[in-house]
């Protein structure tokens, strides 16, 4: 059965964070609590928290165990690694050097329910391994043949792997050309236990546009731009079905498809824990 393969220290897995680091990254994002805040730095704090979670679900008593090598590419005026710190120009890092090697540690405040309709503000320690970019166009098929090139290269050394997953993450479209081939040739690439899987995320500055989250038909999205992401998103595994399911509160077909338009922060982090739940660790 296809996505079934074990991801172990003897056969990892790889993640692609494709990040929009253009200038339109600089506009705000629906948030009722912080109204001045910009994509970019919204997006960020995701990145590093989902980062932070990728370490712990790999850290055991003796350390971190290479279960995922994770690659971050920035695309904007530049397109390539986007690290922060140690790992700059870096392009694939294995998971124990990302857990070990944080360009900073910052204090960062976090709500929570208190269970009796109040808020708990707890202040935390957050590991930071991705900054803020928000300059220049969109150059989405140069970044996604990059991430071609990448997985190619990956797949090459992990004949046998569970399938890189691709989380491309933008706010706008294409500056350099229609991207639908780069993101079918991009997902015609597979391991022998399945092809490629590339998720697509709309973030957004419109508040009013009704969200949707891993549909599975283009017949609610406004434009034939949307449609067209959400066509080139791959199929949801079974695991990840299940993930966001029974963990998100979802109910997702069988068709349901790694597409999330006009996404919120909320909608965001879910969409990268359930894109990076592949499958059970051994």
């Amino acid at each position: 059965m296809a996505y079934s393969a074990e991801i172990s220290r003897n056969n990892p897995t790889l993640f692609i964070f494709l990040i929009d680091q253009s200038g339109s990254m600089a506009d705000g994002v629906p948030d009722t609590e912080q109204p001045d805040r910009r994509k970019a730095d919204a997006l960020a704090l995701a990145i590093n928290r989902l980062l932070q979670n990728l370490v712990i679900r790999c850290a055991k008593e003796e350390g971190v165990r290479d279960y995922f090598s994770v690659c971050v590419v920035g695309y904007g005026s530049k397109i390539g690694p986007a690290f922060s710190g140690p790992l700059a120009g870096r392009e694939t890092v294995p998971i124990s050097d990302v857990g070990n090697m944080p360009a900073r540690v910052e204090q960062k405040i976090k709500k929570t329910d208190d269970g009796a309709g109040g808020i708990l503000e707890q202040t935390i320690r957050l590991p930071i391994w991705f900054d803020p970019v928000a300059d220049g166009g969109t150059p989405m098929c140069s970044a996604l043949s990059q991430a071609h090139s990448i997985v190619q290269r990956w797949l090459a050394q992990h004949p046998d792997c569970f399938p890189p997953v691709v989380i491309h993450i933008t706010d706008g479209e294409s500056t350099d050309g229609d991207p639908t081939n780069a993101m079918k040739s991009l997902t015609a690439l597979s391991s022998s236990d399945g092809s490629v899987l590339l998720f697509n995320i709309h973030i957004s500055s419109d508040g009013t546009a009704k969200p949707v989250a891993f549909p599975d038909t283009a017949a609610n999205l406004p434009n034939q731009y949307a449609q067209m992401l959400f066509e080139n998103a791959s199929p949801l595994t079974y695991n990840m079905r299940a993930v966001a399911n029974s963990q998100h509160g979802m109910n997702l077909s069988d068709g349901a498809r790694g597409y999330v338009f006009n996404a919120d922060m909320v909608l965001v982090i879910q969409a990268l824990d359930i894109g990076t739940r592949p499958s059970n660790l051994r």
